[in-house]
């Protein structure tokens, strides 16, 4: 069983793709490509880069939260991005994506042309803090004669990148409730703002206050622009892990997280396994065959 991988944006909910990758491992399932933005761009270039999912939670748990963020901001953020591109570095090193272990694609966003930008070569680092970049809150990467913001503004759940990196189904792993969920009862994520205590003054200040609701605004916006690209995109197997209760950047349980992430691909792993029957395998390779011909 041969699959690629996209994995969306979501702050700490991102860490369910951790549990995610590990079911797949454990049901053999070859991930042979993977994409991923924001959040879900750290995981995937850590699991490109050789990291395996029970490494990478150890990783994540051990990480310091609450000091993560406490940087000074850079030029178009309100916080810097300084210790976070020290642990990157600590782990990653200098890899380029020619050196990766499997094909990887991260997404951004060109803050000049608002057009999506999927990046494949060059230094792997430097493409994460890119993807991170959430617009207002951390300052812009600048490199290749571009400035780039947070790629799930464009692009939420990268299906077509992972797509094109190897043929095979897609497996997609989407942070955000389903639209059947919308109107369900469940508890509100805290404000994006409290979750830091440089901002958490500013947060109670008019300001602040009217900072907070647009930034809720766009995460409701990009609820609805998921499920667009998602009808368009078409992934074979769509994973749905809940852990939509958690705020950007709540101070995480990973193994918790995690767990979620485990959950949900095990729910999905009777749709994924119906893509590798014979019938399935044998009209997938007639596909391949047509489109070599054309």
């Amino acid at each position: 069983m041969e699959v690629t991988v996209a994995l969306g944006g979501g702050g700490v909910r991102g860490l369910a793709h951790i549990g995610v990758l590990r079911v797949l491992e454990r049901e053999g399932v070859r991930v042979r490509g993977i994409a991923g933005t924001s959040m879900g761009g750290v995981v995937a270039a850590a699991y490109a880069a050789g990291i395996a999912p029970d490494e990478l939670l150890a990783l994540f748990d051990r990480a310091d939260w609450r000091n993560l963020f406490r940087s000074r901001p850079g030029p178009g953020g309100m916080l810097g991005l300084d210790r976070v591109e020290r642990l990157f570095r600590e782990h990653l090193g200098s890899r380029i994506f020619a050196e990766l272990r499997i094909p990887l694609a991260i997404t951004a966003t060109d803050l000049q042309t608002g057009r999506e930008r999927v990046l494949t070569e060059g230094d792997l680092v430097d493409s994460l803090m890119a993807t991170i970049a959430l617009p207002g809150i951390f300052p812009p990467r600048e490199f290749s004669e571009a400035r780039f913001v947070d790629g799930g503004m464009v692009d939420p759940v990268p299906v077509a990148a992972a797509r094109r990196l190897f043929r095979a189904p897609v497996v997609a792993v989407a942070l955000s409730p389903p639209p059947e969920m919308w109107d369900a009862d469940h508890s509100s994520p805290s404000p994006l703002l409290s979750a830091f205590p440089v901002l958490g003054r500013f947060s109670r200040l008019r300001p602040g206050i009217a900072l907070t609701v647009f930034l809720r605004a766009l995460e409701i916006s990009a609820r609805a622009f998921t499920e667009l690209r998602l009808e368009v995109d078409r992934p074979e197997v769509i994973v749905r892990p809940a852990a939509w209760h958690l705020g950007l950047f709540d101070r995480p349980s990973v193994p918790q997280i995690a767990e979620i992430g485990a959950e949900a691909m095990e729910r999905a792993l009777p749709s994924l396994k119906k893509h590798f029957t014979p019938g399935a395998a044998l009209r997938r390779g007639a596909r391949r065959l047509f489109q070599g011909n054309q």
